[in-house]
């Protein structure tokens, strides 16, 4: 597939370093009217005339070489989106920089969508003002993103009472209510009309004009859904829930809206439900600006979810995201209130800590990178002062990485002086809903070896 001519780079997420971009290749393309004499000036007056954009999206770029081999690289995090670019000869926008999911799928959304089905969870990206996207829609979040969403919000309202007065007109034998006088003597000189007055009252039902106005936001979810824009994962996944809340729309008739409005009284489930339509209808009308998701709180939730199986199965106890209180008489501004672990595993007296990082340490096992072991170390250090709340000589601690497949080191940090040892355990898990079952099986048989090492010792 052949990048587009809007797209000034596209790099996957946790990259360590892209591929070079030549200074000169870049004049050629980008800053036409720059010296390539001191192309590296150049280079620098970019980044500079990018450098809110490039950080909004976590983005480090480099530059590397001197003189015609001047030529410039990028360091991506756990964002993903994309941004607009100014070329630095001219001031003027150029192509966007895209940094991608690093998922093997051919969508390079639907492991994402598979993964917060499976979580109950959702991740909104972000969005800054800025200038709009050279590359247009291409590269905003599809319209299936935000259509899952509505989908997951609208069956947590369906299964709930939303009952409101509406305004209807009925024909009663008594002129009771707001009597539309005018209709009435339009028809009143037949005497068989003469006892039915066409009049306004308050009826409380679920057929009213907002749940209306709903059922018309399902059907262009339904439609986008089902249509060849959705991965077929995707809709393998829907189908069941799409038919399900269809039968439970059935004597709802579509209202078109153009929004739909918020009201102080509504519920919790009402307000999600609203606002999320509301996502939907404004989709084709917002400009594509700046934006971003960040994975790390996905990745955080989903190790989160399988530990929590395993401790399922082997009889102990997860509890997730514990504050530890600092006490003293005075803080300092710099101070932490707080330290607050991913997730704590719980077996008897036996406490295994867990922090999940998003972080490319497990895709660059061998490169020799200052930054990657300045992140470790604080990871590290991090851990450790986790497992230090453990009352047993024996601390364990597990520091969670995304991978390319399932893998687990032990790593042992002994005290000579009196003989404590901590132990840290590297696990790597790919950010795919496949990778959980044999994730659980390895955890399992490893907890269940060190529990036996603690209580042993």
């Amino acid at each position: 597939m052949t990048k587009p001519l809007d797209v000034f780079c596209e790099v996957p997420c946790l990259t360590e370093r892209s591929r070079q971009l030549s200074g000169i290749s870049l004049q050629k393309k980008w800053f036409k009217s720059a010296d390539k004499r001191v192309i590296g000036q150049y280079l620098q007056k970019f980044i500079d005339y990018n450098l809110e954009q490039f950080k909004f999206l976590g983005v480090q770029p480099y530059i590397i070489g001197s003189d015609q081999s001047t030529a410039i690289t990028f360091h991506t995090s756990g964002f993903i989106g994309s941004i607009p670019l100014r070329a630095s000869d001219t001031g003027k926008q150029i192509g966007d920089f895209v940094v991608m999911p690093r998922f093997t799928g051919r969508d390079r959304f639907e492991d994402y969508i598979e993964i917060l089905n499976l979580l109950g969870t959702e991740i909104s990206p972000e969005v800054v003002d800025s200038l709009p996207l050279a590359s247009g829609k291409n590269f905003r979040p599809p319209l299936y993103l935000e259509a899952v969403k509505f989908i997951s919000s609208l069956e947590k309202l369906t299964m709930k009472s939303w009952r409101k007065f509406d305004n209807v007109e009925k024909v009663s034998n008594q002129p009771t209510g707001q009597v539309n006088w005018t209709k009435y003597i339009n028809s009143e000189y037949k005497v068989e009309n003469r006892l039915k007055f066409p009049a306004r009252a308050n009826v409380l039902s679920e057929f009213h004009t907002e749940y209306a106005e709903i059922r018309y936001v399902f059907d262009i979810c339904k439609i986008e859904l089902l249509s060849a824009n959705t991965p077929e994962r995707i809709k393998n996944i829907l189908r069941n829930k799409l038919s399900f809340l269809e039968e439970r729309l059935y004597y709802h008739k579509p209202k078109s809206a153009n929004k739909i409005i918020i009201r102080f009284s509504d519920s919790p489930t009402v307000k999600s439900c609203k606002v999320q339509a509301n996502k939907i209808l404004d989709f084709n009308l917002v400009d594509s600006t700046a934006w971003r998701v960040d994975f790390s709180d996905v990745f955080e939730k989903f190790i989160q979810h399988i530990f929590r199986e395993v401790a399922k199965e082997t009889g102990g106890r997860l509890y997730s995201n514990v504050r530890f209180r600092s006490k003293t008489t005075k803080h300092y501004s710099w101070e932490l209130k707080h330290i607050e672990p991913d997730a704590i595993f719980q077996k008897e007296d036996f406490l295994v800590f867990i922090d999940a990082k998003y972080k490319s340490n497990l895709y660059n096992k061998f490169e020799k990178s200052e930054l990657l072991k300045e992140y470790h170390r604080q990871d590290l250090h991090q851990i450790m002062a986790y497992s230090s709340f453990s009352k047993t000589d024996f601390k364990y601690g597990f520091l969670c990485y995304p991978s390319d497949q399932i893998e687990i080191k032990s790593i042992q940090y002994k005290n000579g002086i009196n003989k404590v040892t901590n132990t840290i355990l590297i696990l790597g898990v790919p950010l795919k809903k496949e990778s959980i079952r044999e994730a659980k099986r390895l955890l399992t048989n490893k907890l269940t070896e060190i529990e036996r090492k603690t209580t042993m010792g």
